[in-house]
């Protein structure tokens, strides 16, 4: 028997959303932290986030920054909007 050949195809169009809006978590978290230099900032994992439904982002969320001093409602509801339509990377098309 022959093995079969498979080709795994990647949306460039998906992996620049997911990488643009990384970027964006990584340097709005750097504000949101910049007067805490001693505590390190949270990790904010986009797959976890998109397993939840819905209704349990935000509470998800408000968990992970609940150390954060300076104001996070303005954040979090950017990130819910800009999670929206986002597609995961780990499921390639085949």
């Amino acid at each position: 028997r022959r093995l079969g050949k498979l080709t795994i195809k990647y949306n460039r169009k998906d992996l620049q959303r997911w990488l643009d809006l990384e970027e964006w978590i990584n340097t709005q978290l750097q504000e949101l932290y910049q007067c805490r230099a001693a505590a390190p900032e949270p990790q904010i994992d986009l797959e976890d986030l998109l397993e939840v439904p819905n209704e349990e982002q935000k509470l998800k969320l408000q968990e992970i920054l609940h150390e954060c001093s300076s104001p996070t409602e303005d954040f979090i509801t950017e990130l819910l909007s800009r999670l929206k339509g986002l597609r995961r990377v780990t499921n390639p098309q085949k």
